[in-house]
């Protein structure tokens, strides 16, 4: 320590000396500069060069407090290298000496905002001299936190006093960050009367920054459509950053100069039934304003400046006048939008009903009044029959016969329809129109539903009677003007014939149906199996065939290796007529030529009576 002591006062002696002389050979270079974010490890480089070996030099870290005075953080020597008790870089610096490039090179982990500062790095040789550098410590911290509020209520346009706009914050950051206020991408500054930003700074307890500013104005009409933000710009190593708020709209208040009135919906032609929805709206924005609109001698006060009325009729056509009354200065704006309901009345057809001789001819004619073109088509059981006003029939029949429906429609607008209908109904004697089937086969007890269709007109009347005159009552009986629809259910007893009778004035028809009654076990009613039955009974017989020649092959077989009769040898069996059974059977030996011809019970017969 001693010998430490003793360079420090040799060094002090020299610096006195260090303006009277020029003899020092010792050169030390250092950047003005380094940069680093806090929690960071900065590196400042000390270059010397010296006649003198490394052994031969004495070298010093300090820094430089804030009253003026240098605190030692760093000695090194030919024998000692040594890091200064007791001040804050104590555990967070290491020295790296490089002899060969002449290279001193500090470093300080875990850079805090208190270590920006200066350093001296000092080379002492005790032939060459001294010589010291010096470097600034620059600590940089980014801002994390950055907001934007603008007012909620309100600004009238145009007042004396400035207006507050809204307030800007952003913190934490190193150094002190800057923020500018910008409105449409326009930086502003103070200018007295129209434009005032106050700026505020806040030393947080880690010692970094806060900075708040308050932009206040004269708001003007043009002011509606601004967007305001703010920019904060902070430095960072090597550089400078920016970064912007959100955007923010002011609500301003001003008067209007006109007052516009519109349909909003629906777009287009109106139609009856339809609901009209009117805007009604100044130029201005005053929140004292009052809108109504009157047409004819209605009055109508409108919710969020907006009127609805519903299922419109042609009564409301006409003008319609919107009135904006400011409740502050009584001053009264009116504008006015003119509406026209278009209608469509209902189809009259002519003649309503209509009754036609067989053969006859018949015109009908379909009319509907609207306020837009119209377009007339008519039809029957939902297939266009017919173009135009005009329905025209020839030869009438009992096919022309039922309801023709007049649609007319208006092009111009979807949905915009009338239909009336026209019944036409064509006289004649009854016509019995002939079921699938009259004929049945059905086993006993089982039921059967006869039907029976009718058209004539007048509607004929319908009466089930059996062969022997019994009359029946139908199961269910439909009639309409020019036709009847009967159904019969019955059980089946026995055979039996049962007639369908339909008359009015002009005459009578009659069907017939057969009814045979079967055993249950077979009953299977010929006239309703089907196809798919037919094949199936084909397909069982050509099966059968099939066995039965199969078993006849098998029965051949045995009969050729002798299996028959438990005997070997040939043997024929053949079938001939007996007196008594009707069956013979012949038996040949293979040692004679005689024949036992033996009947079924045992009995010889003589050979005479094969």
């Amino acid at each position: 320590m001693d010998t430490r002591l003793s360079v420090s006062l040799l060094a002090g002696l020299v610096i006195l000396l260090h303006g009277f002389t020029a003899w020092a050979a010792v050169e030390v270079n250092m950047e003005d500069r380094v940069e680093v974010f806090k929690g960071e490890t900065a590196q400042i480089t000390c270059m010397f060069t010296s006649d003198d070996g490394i052994g031969a030099l004495t070298i010093q870290w300090f820094y430089v407090l804030k009253t003026g005075e240098k605190q030692s953080i760093y000695y090194q020597d030919a024998t000692v290298q040594s890091v200064e008790r007791g001040t804050q870089f104590t555990d967070r610096i290491s020295v790296n000496v490089t002899a060969a490039t002449g290279e001193v090179l500090l470093t300080v982990n875990d850079v805090q905002l208190k270590d920006q500062l200066e350093f001296i790095c000092l080379v002492m040789s005790l032939t060459d001299g001294f010589s010291e550098g010096r470097t600034k410590l620059l600590v940089f911290e980014r801002p994390d936190y950055l907001s934007i509020e603008g007012v909620q209520t309100g600004i009238y346009a145009n007042e004396d006093t400035l207006s507050r706009i809204g307030f800007c914050e952003v913190k934490n950051g190193f150094p002190k960050p800057n923020i500018t206020w910008y409105r449409n991408n326009t930086p502003l500054q103070a200018v007295p009367d129209a434009i005032k930003v106050v700026h505020s700074t806040t030393t947080e307890s880690s010692g970094l920054f806060s900075v708040s500013s308050e932009l206040s104005l004269k708001v003007m009409k043009e002011d509606k459509d601004a967007q305001f933000y703010c920019e904060v710009t902070y430095l960072v190593p090597g550089g400078t950053k920016m970064i912007e708020t959100n955007l923010i709209n002011i609500t301003v208040y001003y008067p209007s100069t006109a007052v516009h009135v519109w349909v909003e919906s629906p777009k287009g032609k109106i139609k009856e039934g339809d609901s009209i929805t009117f805007h009604c709206h100044g130029n201005g924005n005053t929140p004292s304003s009052v809108y109504t609109i009157k047409h004819n001698d209605n009055e109508y006060g409108l919710e969020n400046n907006m009127l609805v009325l519903e299922n419109v009729t042609r009564r409301h056509s006409g003008i319609y006048e919107c009135t904006s009354m400011d409740m502050e200065t009584y001053e009264e704006l009116l504008g006015n939008t003119t509406v026209f309901v278009n209608y469509l009345d209902s189809a009259v057809v002519l003649p309503t009903k209509m009754e036609l001789d067989q053969g006859e001819e018949m015109t009908a004619t379909c009319n509907a009044l609207s306020s837009l073109q119209t377009h007339t088509a008519w039809f029957k059981d939902g297939q266009e029959v017919s173009v135009g006003h005009t329905l025209r029939l020839k030869d009438a029949t009992f096919d022309l016969a039922g309801t023709y429906t007049c649609v007319v429609t208006v092009p111009e607008i979807d949905g915009m329809e009338k239909m009336q209908p026209l019944r036409v109904n064509v006289k004649g004697a009854p016509e019995i129109m002939k079921p699938e089937q009259t004929d049945f086969e059905e086993s006993l007890a089982n039921k059967v539903d006869l039907t029976c269709q009718v058209r004539g007109f007048p509607a004929p009347d319908v009466i089930w009677t059996t062969s022997d005159g019994k009359v029946l009552e139908p199961t269910s009986h439909t009639e309409e003007e020019d036709s009847v629809y009967s159904v019969l259910s019955m059980a089946v007893t026995s055979d039996l014939t049962t007639f369908c009778n339909a008359t009015n004035k002009y005459g009578a028809d009659a069907l017939t149906f057969n009814i045979k009654a079967i055993q249950a076990a077979t009953a299977i009613p010929p006239k309703k199996i089907r196809k798919e039955s037919s094949g199936v009974i084909i397909a069982v017989i050509i099966i059968c065939i099939l066995l039965l020649a199969i078993l006849g092959s098998v029965l051949y077989f045995l009969y050729k290796k002798g299996k028959i009769c438990g005997r070997s040898g040939k043997q024929d069996l053949t079938k001939e007529k007996s007196s008594k059974d009707n069956i013979v059977v012949e038996m040949k030996s293979d040692n004679t030529e005689d024949a036992v011809l033996l009947g079924v019970n045992g009995e010889k017969l003589p050979y005479s009576s094969q």
